[in-house]
């Protein structure tokens, strides 16, 4: 049987309430932290760390972000010393972002305090109900993925008649 509409608007509501409590947390978490690092810091630090250096473009893409936007945001991380550049080995015009130790520092306290933040905030529930609402996220963002994905040949972007 479908979702109802009344559903529909319940999850939809309690997506938007859960993205907006992501995004006072983490807010919460950089101000508490390390102060200086931008909102968008841990976007672009958690690839680097992840999948190790990279191009700007590779990094907006993961970030969904303009290159320009990314750029402008991973010269503040320069600054403060959260990543660095060196020539890109394979296109000496191009160059690779890296994580310095200081930006993995900081991305290790980050999830410290969000641990410590998610087991008080998760401390009434069971393992049980913490796996079935992990896997229902995980099926949710992925439905959302591909129902936001245009059909072959089609434009994202409905024209106007």
């Amino acid at each position: 049987m479908p979702i109802t509409p009344e559903t529909r608007d319940r999850l939809t509501s309690s997506i938007a309430a859960l993205v907006r409590t992501g995004r006072h947390v983490s807010m919460r978490a950089a101000a508490q932290l390390y102060g200086d690092l931008p909102s968008f810091g841990w976007a672009l630090l958690v690839p680097l760390q992840r999948d190790g250096d990279q191009r700007c473009s590779a990094l907006a893409h993961q970030v969904g972000v303009d290159v320009s936007v990314a750029s402008r945001q991973l010269a503040v991380l320069e600054r403060l010393g959260y990543v660095e550049r060196r020539p890109d080995p394979v296109d000496g015009r191009a160059s690779l972002l890296r994580l310095t130790s200081e930006g993995a520092e900081a991305l290790d306290a980050a999830r410290e305090l969000r641990a410590e933040w998610s087991l008080t905030a998760l401390a009434g529930w069971d393992e049980s109900d913490g796996r079935t609402l992990s896997d229902l996220l995980d099926r949710l963002v992925a439905d959302l993925e591909t129902a936001g994905a245009p059909a072959p040949g089609r434009s994202a972007v409905p024209t106007p008649r």
